[in-house]
């Protein structure tokens, strides 16, 4: 069991250079305080792992309530949105209130009393550490082969102390359910934690121009019940809670935003604290999920679940699809029959100026995971400036966005069912997962894609046609060896594209 680290290992998540950001082609790294004293200057965050980039920014959006008072639940929405105009019209933070808010708490990674998003309590609680592999995503950990890494049990690689801070973020948002490092509490020793709040989500932050206007935009309005001033905070800004004292309710922004970990974590620093050489990696609470709307996620609706608490799901992260084909869940405002609910971040947006609100874009954060333990990949993306397309400011457009990402999905799930029936009639086999129709689906998307934007830009063309256009360009690519050697695959293949052009019949009308 390590002893505590000794006064001399101190690395400051404040002021300690961690977090890398970009300023035109210049990529520097910063503290969080010279996050915000910068945040004018600079263009965007430059994080390597967009899981890391997305929990960063609830935790700075969090800052940016608590030194703007845009925390406050007494204000009226008409105060707040004044506030937060006043706030962007400054064109940068006051510097006295964000050294004010730094200089309040403690933000050494390895303070021996309160190490930053850490439970030091764990140092006697486990038996022993989780080792620094089973820390690191990618490295293999106990007696899991190393396929694609040259890390192995005995070969434990410290990890730079800055690298280890985004790991740190990515278990406490992202981390995995199951299996983890034994922990005793109370007498009893448990090894099963679940599984973090964000796990395999895709999250949607508003992109400013400059890393301000991205974290002003980026805070949420209160929409919940009374909540006494006060009453709100960060991990680190209160003594940090134990299992044996599970924190209650979500309070708004803190909380919601950055005290909702279903996993506890402890750094072991290396000499001088540049590097991490071990850590503890475990369960952070017993208490069952609260059901929580994060604002920077989207939602679907199931119907048919039988807990009317948990018929609302988050959209889960697919890296193999596309940005744009969210796009209608985007810019469609919720009405009581949808079954998607876009980011309630979106319901602050018509508020910003008009000049900010014209090039506000969209940065996506997404990472592919199952819902326990595999870890698939993580993506990024950034849309093009599209607030002025929402139901609000143009109804015609985002109808019009809609209609082309129904057409597009309808036509990709005909293009499946034709691809089969082509290779099943062709090959007089009954496969169950034909290979003309993965390959056909990966040729449709990019030519799905810029059907869509042409739609887009011409609002009298045919939809279904530019669809089945592209579905049969991608058939006819990838059949294209087997039509050349095999008649019945050229005359299948023929059928399945004159189907493609076949309109579905029109739903019967209602009669009275």
């Amino acid at each position: 069991m390590p002893a505590l680290p000794p006064p001399a290992v101190t690395f400051s998540a404040a002021d300690h250079p961690w977090i890398n950001v970009r300023t035109g082609p210049q990529y520097d790294q910063v503290g969080l305080r010279d996050l915000f004293l910068d945040a004018h200057t600079i263009d965007d965050l430059a994080l390597p792992h967009p899981p890391a980039a997305s929990a960063l920014l609830r935790i700075a959006v969090a800052i940016t309530a608590r030194i703007t008072g845009l925390d406050d639940p007494e204000l009226t929405a008409s105060q707040w949105n004044a506030l937060r105009r006043a706030c962007l019209e400054q064109g940068r933070f006051d510097p006295g209130a964000v050294h004010a808010y730094f200089d309040q708490y403690t933000w050494d990674v390895f303070d021996p009393a309160r190490p930053w998003l850490q439970e030091p309590a764990l140092r006697t609680q486990c038996a022993h550490s989780s080792g620094i592999n089973a820390f690191v995503p990618g490295r293999p950990a106990g007696n899991n082969l190393a396929w694609f890494s040259p890390h192995g049990h005995h070969t434990t690689e410290p990890v730079p102390t800055a690298e280890a801070l985004e790991i740190l973020l990515i278990h406490h948002y992202y981390g995995r359910s199951g299996q983890c490092t034994p922990r005793t509490v109370d007498g009893v020793t448990t090894r099963r934690q679940n599984s973090g709040p964000l796990r395999s989500s895709v999250s949607f932050h508003p992109l400013g121009r400059t890393l301000h206007e991205t974290l002003l935009a980026g805070v949420p309005a209160f929409t919940g019940d009374e909540q006494p001033p006060g009453a709100d905070a960060c991990p680190w800004e209160e003594t940090a809670p134990g299992p044996q004292n599970p924190p209650t309710g979500v309070t708004w922004p803190g909380r919601l935003l950055t005290g909702l970990s279903q996993h506890a974590i402890l750094l072991v620093p290396g000499p001088g604290g540049s590097t991490v050489t071990d850590a503890y990696l475990t369960w952070a609470t017993k208490e069952l999920k609260q059901i929580t709307t994060d604002p920077y996620l989207t939602y679907r609706f199931i119907t048919e679940r039988k807990n009317v608490a948990r018929r609302r799901i988050k959209h889960s992260a697919d890296a193999s699809r596309a940005w744009w084909r969210e796009l209608d869940t985007l810019v469609l405002a919720h009405d009581e029959h949808g079954t998607h609910l876009r980011p309630a971040i979106f319901d602050t947006l018509n508020d910003l100026p008009e000049d900010l609100r014209r090039n506000l874009r969209i940065r996506v954060h997404g990472f592919d995971q199952d819902g326990k333990v595999i870890d698939r990949q993580w993506y990024t993306a950034i849309t093009p400036p599209l607030l002025n397309w929402t139901q609000e400011h143009d109804p015609a457009k985002a109808q019009r966005i809609a209609e082309c990402c129904r057409g597009a999905e309808q036509t990709a799930q005909q293009l499946t069912a034709l691809a089969k029936e082509a290779w099943n009639t062709a090959t007089r086999s009954r496969t169950t997962q034909p290979p003309w129709s993965n390959k056909a689906l990966t040729r449709y998307w990019p030519k799905a894609e810029t059907a869509f934007w042409r739609l887009l830009a011409e609002p009298d063309a045919d939809v279904p046609a530019a669809f089945a256009a592209a579905a049969a360009a991608a058939l006819r690519e990838v059949t294209e060896a087997a039509r050349i050697s095999h008649n019945s695959a050229a005359r299948a293949v023929a059928h399945a594209i004159r189907d493609l052009y076949r309109r579905p019949p029109a739903p019967p009308k209602k009669t009275a």
